[in-house]
């Protein structure tokens, strides 16, 4: 694509960088193919060769972003489907990051969008402050359909019905701490805790650092990580998601340095994403950016890592069709299409993938809230391809699509790596049915 910034404008970092990849774009529109907003609406400038044009004129005219090209920004889940597809090698994703950063910047919004997405920004990276207003919102929840025959209250409408009934307590694995290997010691890792997921489901984390104990693995929730800053980095609020990323940088640093790590864990795959992206976010800071690119190299999704592990014999029966959705953020955002997948066949599951496994279940962080009728859509698209799959359970590696696809799935939905702690000795999760055992023929 031919683009025509001026040099003055190429002084801008961001702007130099989104430059070049609006040169690698050919036009081709193949990426039209595997985009859920473009499947679902059919708009060109829902898709990303559509928003790369708006966007692009955007930057090369230098001017304030208006309520198009947010609106088309908007709709846009991040799921990376594109970048899968682009035979160019467009890095979608960083270019539709500094066109979000632009819009923060550049563009009032309403006052209820602002004030719902500065709520969402306050509360869902923070575990206590989201703790307590799930508990709140089963006083709000009656009002829901009253939310939702407002336009700008639909946010607050989507949030109730999202938020579930009861919460689980807080996990003593969420607290800061060392878990000691139950056997020779192999190898020793730190795991983020992250912010929503042990909030809404603290069994992942506790099955990971079980599985991982007893594998031989040391396994230390360090003092002082927080959120990843995915949730306010894709709101376009940079400072923050800077800030975020410098903090954990610092705490895993400090492990590194303390005691020597062999990766960083990582169960929830948005996070994963972001976190093997810091190298590139803070590539402009001098005092970071050596030590972000140690620990983005560090970064391992949990099954990423258990691949490298030499594992034992199942120790339970795994007699159960699993329905295995892959995240948009690993299979598009980390490339990890295939991990997962061969972990759960070796543990004695029968793995079926749902058709149209490429498209986004429409969760992508608080786009099911800020966009809740296209999110919507594509929930019912993929639980409809899942539940097709005839599996008696679903396994993924993410909590917002668990969140996502359980609001409407009648199968029971878990992390992968539950399923993965059960079969190598621990308890069998919340929900998911024994195995039938077969008489012998």
């Amino acid at each position: 694509m031919q683009t025509n910034f001026t040099p003055q404008q190429l002084l801008d970092p961001g702007v130099a960088e989104s430059e070049k990849i609006l040169r690698k774009c050919v036009h081709c529109g193949f990426c039209t193919a595997t985009c859920p907003t473009y499947v679902t609406l059919g708009n060109e400038l829902d898709s990303p060769r559509g928003r790369i044009y708006l966007i692009k004129d955007m930057l090369e005219n230098g001017r304030p972003a208006d309520e198009q090209i947010v609106k088309h920004v908007d709709r846009c889940l991040s799921c990376l489907a594109c970048m899968t597809t682009c035979p160019s090698g467009v890095n979608y994703m960083h270019l539709v990051d500094h066109a979000r950063a632009h819009i923060e910047k550049t563009y009032k919004r309403p006052v209820m969008n602002r004030f719902i997405r500065a709520l969402l920004a306050f509360v869902l990276p923070h575990p206590q402050r989201f703790r307590l207003s799930l508990a709140a919102a089963k006083f709000g929840r009656p009002l829901a359909p009253l939310f939702r025959s407002v336009p700008a209250l639909k946010p607050v409408a989507a949030m109730l019905e999202l938020a579930p009934k009861s919460v689980p307590a807080k996990s003593r694995f969420a607290e800061p701490g060392l878990h000691k290997p139950a056997r020779e010691k192999r190898g020793r890792v730190a795991i983020l805790t992250g912010c929503a997921q042990p909030v809404l489901k603290p069994g992942i984390n506790e099955a990971t650092i079980r599985l991982l104990t007893r594998l031989g693995v040391e396994v230390v929730v360090p003092k002082g990580e927080g959120c990843c800053g995915s949730l306010v980095h894709h709101m376009g609020r940079d400072e923050a998601a800077l800030d975020d990323a410098r903090r954990n940088v610092d705490v895993w640093t400090r492990e590194l340095n303390a005691g020597g790590l062999d990766a960083i864990i990582v169960t929830a795959s948005g996070c994963g994403t972001t976190i093997k992206d810091y190298s590139h976010m803070l590539r402009l800071d001098p005092d970071y950016r050596d030590k972000a690119a140690v620990i983005s190299g560090l970064a391992r999704d949990i099954t990423e890592y258990l691949t490298t592990l030499d594992l034992p014999a199942p120790s339970q029966p795994a007699d159960l069709v699993v329905a295995y959705h892959s995240a948009c953020s690993m299979q598009h955002g980390q490339k990890l299409t295939r991990q997962p997948k061969d972990l759960l066949k070796a543990a004695g599951f029968t793995v079926r993938e749902p058709a149209e496994g490429h498209l986004c279940c429409g969760s992508a962080g608080t786009y099911n809230i800020m966009q809740a009728e296209i999110a919507r859509t594509l929930r019912d698209r993929k639980v409809k391809n899942i539940e097709a799959t005839g599996a008696s359970v679903i396994a993924t590696g993410n909590i917002g699509c668990i969140t996502q696809i359980a609001s409407a799935a009648k199968l029971p939905i878990v992390h992968t790596v539950e399923l993965l702690d059960w079969v190598y000795g621990g308890p069998r999760p919340e929900g998911v049915p024994a195995p039938v055992m077969r008489a012998a023929e």
